[in-house]
């Protein structure tokens, strides 16, 4: 099978601002409004990222204006402290960054936020250079994709590799990313699995089945 998955490179933003180590605060600040972003990748060098300035590495300055109490401090002290005081996107950035490659899958790019409590990640090529971001939002631009564009590779990838009948035994139906999976086929043991490689298709957001059991076919 030749399926069609995407990579983080098809769905990421390409250009993106960036800060160095030494970007001061306000700084950081006014380029995140600027690209409407909450977070910044960190980097050196030719653009190697070294860490990400996020919402949440610059609250602390703001957290703690008003002197809180004992209590409060005791429990926010080491990195909120440290953060709060920093004047450069070096001193409160969270590092080291987690980051993508661009050739891994949209599934692996989800595991990584999902696992990390992240909304966006810096992209990275081979040499671990920034190459774009990639945020949540861009991994759900594959349900986008076209109801037909899903069948027909519902049609090439599954269904012609996995039942071995004539294309009309089995329709394909798609509407609104649900695939509907309709004819008689002969052996009933391969739905479990169908159901599998059609939920792999790009775009797809359910599969359903109407399919009988068919003594008199052939393979």
């Amino acid at each position: 099978m030749y399926g069609t998955s995407y990579i983080v490179s098809d769905v990421m933003t390409h250009t993106v601002a960036a800060v160095g180590p030494r970007a001061p605060f306000k700084e950081i600040v006014q380029l995140m409004q600027d690209w409407q972003v909450s977070a910044l990748p960190v980097t050196e060098g030719e653009g190697r990222v070294v860490g990400v300035v996020s919402e949440a590495d610059l609250l602390p300055k703001e957290e703690l204006r008003d002197s809180p109490d004992a209590g409060y401090l005791q429990r926010r002290r080491a990195v909120t402290m440290a953060k709060a005081g920093g004047l450069t996107a070096g001193e409160v950035m969270s590092s080291p960054a987690i980051t993508v490659r661009a050739n891994a899958t949209l599934a692996e790019a989800a595991r990584i936020m999902a696992r990390e409590r992240v909304k966006r990640l810096p992209v990275v090529d081979d040499a671990g250079l920034l190459a774009g971001v990639v945020s949540r939002v861009d991994l759900l631009k594959v349900f986008l994709r076209g109801d037909e564009d899903i069948a027909e590779e519902v049609r090439r990838e599954v269904v012609s590799y996995l039942f071995l009948l004539p294309s009309a035994a089995v329709q394909v139906d798609v509407h609104d990313g649900v695939v509907t999976l309709t004819g008689r086929i002969r052996d009933t043991a391969l739905v479990p699995i169908a159901a599998r490689l059609v939920r792999a298709v790009e775009g797809v957001v359910d599969v359903k089945f109407d399919l009988a059991h068919d003594s008199t076919t052939t393979r």
